[in-house]
């Protein structure tokens, strides 16, 4: 496992927040935090989305990518999960990480000051270059498509 240091800047309304931390010894993800007010949770109805704030942005270098991913027990428990699973935060992004949760349970969630809503995994990028073809080499797959192979 290697270390890779990402400088992080707290946002004035994230200020007296926790920063992202991992949650076990061998945890992927960072758990994100919700930068909601205080004195204002945000109520989420069923099948309603909304943008998360985090209090926090974030600088990665060239190379990397931070994903933007659900927590497993707001889906299991509550029906949340993050609608554009995964985001994706290029190395450029200087702007707040924010968190684009939807609610697809029956009931309404609230959303509370320094809740865990969702994990970042820091990942590296290989950048490809694409190259035109005729054809493409053949395999047993071929073009089968959605549950092609029996799933």
């Amino acid at each position: 496992m290697t270390t890779t240091e990402v400088r992080v800047m707290r946002l004035a309304h994230g200020k007296d927040l926790p920063l992202p931390s991992y949650q076990s010894a061998l945890a992927a993800g960072l758990d994100l935090l919700a930068a909601v007010p205080a004195d204002n949770a945000l109520s989420l109805a069923p099948g309603a989305r909304a943008l998360i704030p985090t209090g926090i942005a974030i600088a990665l270098a060239k190379g990397f990518e931070a994903q933007v991913r659900p927590r497993s027990g707001l889906a299991v428990k509550h029906g949340l999960t993050v609608l554009n699973a995964p985001g994706t935060i290029d190395a450029d992004y200087r702007g707040e990480v924010q968190v684009l949760l939807v609610n697809l349970g029956r009931e309404s969630v609230s959303i509370t000051r320094g809740m865990r809503i969702a994990q970042l995994v820091i990942a590296t990028v290989t950048r490809v270059e694409l190259r035109e073809a005729a054809s493409l080499d053949e395999t047993q797959r071929g073009s089968g498509g959605f549950g092609s192979t029996g799933g």
